[in-house]
């Protein structure tokens, strides 16, 4: 342990004598506290911080990674080509401790600077509803949306339904030789089965559509400053001529109307809202309107008189609260952390046996793969059956292997959006990006470091 220890702070001063280290450093320490003032997004104070926090954790992820492939690719390699290493495998250290310590080094490094710049992000983006000079109305917005942690629990189609639909659809359209001869059965079962999916969504005037959520569980329901939000898109048949549709929401307990109850128990909310199509947007009504046993319904009103359009409410979303925006923060960093601690092992374990310039050019293809994993998974469950099963044969092994840092990896798209990232989540993220894929790494480049021949033994 003390031969690592002693290797992890040799790493660590080597590292912070690197040029690149100085100018990420500087670049943060400059474009931060620059983006907190210049940055204004929707000109509302929560479009500020959506956008400030945004482009700060890219930011700060984006360098600390380019400078971690650049150190981890450069200390090992750099000893074997200046022959430093000659100093270090004549004393009592086994490989194997020379690259944990390495690995050490520059994760203590990660730790370092992460710290720092997460901890600098963090005040700015709590001083700028401090400076500026918001409404107190855009201020209830910031706290509610984005200085909060919440879960959100979306609608399931009746996917069964809608496929008997789709099918007898098909039917009919073949007893009376409609279906086109030039379309495949899966093609056309696909688009039959979107245009009955709408027809179950849409609200035509003059209609009522309701969701129900069950065993929905809030901390402190009565307490006034603890909300519930619905978050949805508003689609239309045809365009209206504002772009607005008119929306007449109730939140609460609907089973008391049904029920013919003489007295209300829970508390109803009716909302109005005229809002534009085709953009996603929230309201939040107080959570005591969810029942005793977890229920609560949201019924939506398709007005005839403000309205001459079927609209489609879509990506209807129940949110509520479940911690707060300190704790989110601090698992979005430690995200951040584990991509860090894997390409910091990928670039030690390529150094093993790659040169640097080419242990550095597959360190930054593997990290742009990370960043685009997901979409090219989905991707190739896309395409035919035929390219399909290549693709799942020969390259969706080798992406799994590989990082995934897009899609719900991103850690980005949580803090925007006000959402919890849950610790099982980020266990099982590291669990599987470090000690699945990254030990797999670091293992397979022990093995290789040890077998290679460092120097010629001179007669």
């Amino acid at each position: 342990m003390h031969s690592i220890w002693a290797v992890a702070r040799n790493t660590l001063a080597q590292a912070l004598r690197m040029k690149i280290a100085a100018v990420v450093i500087l670049l943060l320490l400059i474009l931060l506290p620059l983006m907190s003032m210049v940055m204004d997004g929707d000109g509302t104070l929560l479009g500020k911080l959506q956008t400030f926090t945004s482009y700060g954790l890219g930011l700060i992820s984006l360098l600390l990674c380019i400078l971690t492939i650049a150190i981890s690719t450069y200390t090992l390699s750099n000893d074997l080509k200046c022959k430093y290493i000659f100093l270090v495998v004549t004393k009592p250290i086994r490989r194997f401790e020379l690259i944990l310590g390495k690995l050490l080094g520059i994760i203590l490094l990660d730790i370092l600077l992460l710290g720092i710049f997460s901890a600098i992000l963090y005040g700015c983006t709590r001083l700028i509803p401090k400076i500026t000079d918001a409404p107190e109305s855009q201020k209830f917005q910031a706290n509610a949306e984005f200085f909060t942690s919440r879960i959100g629990i979306k609608t399931e189609l009746a996917k069964d339904l809608i496929n008997n639909r789709a099918r007898q659809r098909y039917n009919e359209l073949k007893s009376s030789n409609q279906i086109p001869e030039d379309m495949s059965y899966a093609r056309i079962m696909s688009e039959l089965y979107v245009q009955e999916a709408m027809k179950v969504k849409r609200v035509d005037p003059g209609q009522t559509k309701e969701w129900d959520f069950e065993d929905v569980r809030v901390k402190n329901a009565d307490d006034p400053n603890t909300f519930i939000f619905v978050r949805y898109k508003y689609q239309t048949a045809a365009p209206p001529p504002d772009e607005k549709v008119y929306g007449l929401w109730q939140v609460g307990d609907l089973r008391q109307f049904k029920a013919g109850a003489a007295k209300i128990k829970t508390p109803v909310y009716n909302v109005e809202r005229d809002e534009v199509i085709r953009v996603t947007h929230e309201f939040a009504v107080p959570a005591n309107a969810i029942a005793e046993d977890g229920y609560i319904g949201i019924s939506f009103f398709n007005s005839t008189a403000l309205n001459q359009t079927a609209i489609i409410p879509e990506e209807l979303e129940l949110l509520y609260q479940t911690g707060n925006f300190t704790a989110n923060y601090f698992r979005a960093v430690l995200m951040i952390l584990v991509r860090l601690v894997f390409l910091a092992v990928i670039g030690i374990s390529l150094t093993t046996w790659l040169s640097f310039p080419v242990a550095v050019l597959v360190c930054i293809t593997i990290f742009f793969v990370g960043l685009t994993n997901t979409f090219i998974l989905d991707a190739i469950g896309g395409v035919g059956a035929t390219a399909g099963m290549i693709y799942s044969i020969l390259l969706k092994p080798l992406l799994w292997l590989l990082p995934q840092f897009d899609g719900v990896y991103n850690p980005n798209g949580y803090i925007v959006a006000g959402r919890t990232i849950q610790w099982t989540f980020l266990a099982t993220t590291a669990l599987f990006t470090l000690l699945v894929k990254g030990l797999l790494m670091l293992l397979a480049g022990m093995l290789i470091f040890r077998r290679r021949e460092v120097a010629r033994v001179a007669a």
